[in-house]
């Protein structure tokens, strides 16, 4: 079965997820069975865990719950991504291809097709970590078979890519953590006193994001996985609070009712569904 590893060479959130979630329904357009495997960071389970839409985030993590929600595929999380993958197999002898959700480092883990991701951060100050926010070099990318650049990202200086495809996170409604079928626009808030909150690990994408769609709104950032008491919300009072989803799937047990989420979906040029799929392809051939 092929592996497609999505990771990036920076700590933090670039996009990973949405990226994972664009290529897994891409693939199931065109009649692949996909599954995915994650290490699920900021969860707590031992050894390899299932994951379904009624996990505890505390358990799993909180975007491999996310990933299951929105997916549609089976998804299991484990330290060790190669019996993880192996467990998913066993329970989904019909997956055809895996998706490895921040796997590039994770090199005891075969990989058919490598992509990288990076965001408007680009490389930071150049320096490892814990200097830095680089988990490798930026030579590493001329390695993978493809580089993502979400938004404004730069190409790293030095890097020559195989191939590159521009990405960007796309959202317009509300709805409501308590009742998903709630749905607003922005003109519902505008006036309102706001609370934006955002546990993920680049909190500044989601506060400017509202801030481009015209809503002005007292800022919470938290460390990315932050594992979210109800204490951690008090701040909110008669005020409504906006999330991101990633934050959603974590609060829902204490949340206040006036709670909204905003999901982003990834918009990439088709050209990269029909590169993989053609990559995959030959995989199967080979």
């Amino acid at each position: 079965v092929p592996v497609v590893v999505i990771g990036n060479i920076t700590a933090g959130g670039s996009g990973k997820t949405p990226l994972v979630l664009y290529v897994v329904q891409a693939l199931a357009r065109r009649g692949w069975r996909p599954g995915i495997v994650s290490r699920g960071f900021g969860g707590r389970v031992q050894g390899i865990q299932a994951v379904s839409p009624e996990s505890d985030a505390t358990l799993v993590g909180d975007e491999p719950l996310l990933l299951a929600r929105r997916a549609g595929c089976p998804v299991f999380v484990g330290r060790d991504r190669v019996a993880a993958a192996q467990a998913l197999m066993f329970a989904h002898p019909d997956c055809n291809v895996l998706i490895a959700d921040d796997g590039l480092q994770h090199l005891h883990l075969g990989r058919d097709v490598e992509i990288v991701v990076i965001d408007e951060r680009g490389i930071g100050n150049g320096w490892p970590l814990p200097a830095g926010p680089l988990r490798e070099c930026p030579a590493r990318i001329n390695e993978a078979h493809a580089l993502v650049l979400n938004g404004d990202a730069p190409v790293p200086a030095g890097v020559e890519p195989r191939l590159m495809f521009g990405m960007h996170l796309v959202g317009d409604r509300f709805h409501n953590l308590h009742d998903p079928q709630r749905t607003c626009g922005v003109e519902a808030f505008r006036g309102r006193r706001l609370h934006a909150l955002a546990g993920i690990g680049h909190p500044a994408r989601f506060f400017r994001q509202l801030e481009r769609m015209g809503l002005r709104a007292e800022q919470h950032a938290f460390p990315d996985h932050h594992a979210f008491r109800k204490a951690d919300l008090a701040f909110v009072g008669d005020g409504i609070m906006l999330m991101t989803e990633k934050d959603a799937v974590k609060c829902q047990a204490f949340a206040p009712p006036e709670t909204w989420v905003f999901p982003v979906e990834a918009q990439l040029d088709p050209d990269l569904a029909q590169w993989l799929v053609e990559k995959l392809n030959g995989c199967q051939t080979a």
